[in-house]
């Protein structure tokens, strides 16, 4: 298939837990939709961990799966955020970020032990999460008058559109969710009727 119009992220967040030689790693995966999501909840994790050594996290954005950030948070380069992120292409999950808070027990783990606690402890964290697809969705408004409502609440009955806000003063005015693969269809059919306006929105 060209194109996909699911994507694969967690319902709600989790956590997982994984020691070694002393060390505990906390792992806690988030469902996220954008980047600025992060930084409060590491603000929230540190306050709530304030005796804890690192706060290193990865997350990844975006349909395409395209965004992603990782912070070792002090430990050496590429054995935190980068664990933590391959763990979460390896599970094909996008729209999630994932922090591991680690308190230090006094032995030092090298090089691979780092690497195997991030990984880990993500991965008990995941695994403790439900994934859930989603689709792909378009995000539109359609601006109508009074006389076209039925026609209009037709199509949106009849392709089992989802609604997300609508405002009927002046104008008409709805915004729907159509999934990717049904907007040239749902479209075409708005089309047809005269006088309507539809505007593009974002996509998520």
């Amino acid at each position: 298939m060209l194109f996909e119009d699911t994507y694969r992220t967690i319902e709600k967040p989790a956590e997982g837990l994984f020691r070694d030689r002393g060390s505990k790693f906390l792992g806690l995966a988030y469902p996220i939709s954008s980047e600025q999501e992060l930084k409060p909840i590491i603000a929230k994790l540190k306050s709530e961990h304030p005796k804890a050594n690192h706060h290193c996290s990865a997350l990844r954005l975006g349909i395409d799966r395209s965004v992603f950030r990782i912070n070792d948070d002090g430990e050496p380069s590429g054995t935190a955020g980068r664990p933590i992120l391959n763990t979460l292409l390896s599970r094909d999950l996008t729209n999630i970020a994932v922090v591991v808070v680690r308190y230090f027990g006094g032995t030092l783990l090298g090089v691979p032990g780092l690497i195997n606690a991030y990984k880990t402890a993500t991965e008990e964290a995941l695994n403790n999460a439900v994934v859930i697809e989603k689709t792909v969705n378009d995000f539109y408004t359609v601006h109508f008058d009074y006389l076209q409502m039925n026609d209009v609440m037709r199509i949106i009955k009849d392709d089992n559109l989802q609604i997300i806000s609508q405002n009927f003063d002046t104008e008409c005015r709805i915004q729907l969710s159509i999934r990717q693969t049904q907007v040239n269809q749902v479209l075409g059919k708005v089309n047809n009727l005269s006088g309507i306006k539809v505007k593009y929105d974002y996509s998520l």
